[in-house]
């Protein structure tokens, strides 16, 4: 059956967090850790990951960190899944595998088809979607608070 794994969700954090407090600069793992509360051990892996499947940027150095590879209208939440599912070692899809026709026949593809419309669903919603709800939620933009007037 379809579950969001911690590592799914700290990614699908991590991806939201840099398109939404991401601006010109660069968003640092270290800030995503400290804003999020994500354990450093997952995310550097995870974006790593996020990173080869061109879903972010990584750019090194001591003023480096991630961007989005793409417009935060073209990423989808399913494909962040996706990009996790993988690195997890794909889904498991039968914790208990009936042995009945009933179970074989009807349940299964009964759970199938609700995780098929899931999958669907994860698909159809956009990193912008989310960015936006956080927005009409209130929560402020970190860049936004920390301005820097060096002249």
């Amino acid at each position: 059956m379809f579950r969001l794994s911690k590592k799914m969700i700290y990614a699908l954090e991590a991806v939201v967090d840099i398109a939404y407090n991401g601006r010109a600069e660069p968003v640092q793992s270290k800030d995503i850790t400290r804003r999020q509360g994500i354990p450093q051990r997952y995310l550097e892996q995870v974006m790593q990951q996020l990173v080869r499947a061109g879903v972010l940027k990584g750019l090194r150095g001591p003023r480096g960190g991630y961007f989005l590879a793409r417009e935060r209208r073209r990423i989808t939440v399913g494909e962040i899944i996706d990009v996790v599912s993988a690195l997890e070692g794909g889904s498991e899809r039968n914790e208990y595998d009936s042995q009945s026709e009933l179970g074989k026949k009807v349940i299964w593809p009964f759970i199938d088809e609700i995780n098929r419309d899931i999958t669907l669903r994860l698909h159809s919603v956009t990193i912008e979607e989310l960015c936006d709800a956080a927005d009409n939620r209130g929560i402020q933009i970190e860049a936004a608070n920390s301005l820097d007037f060096n002249i």
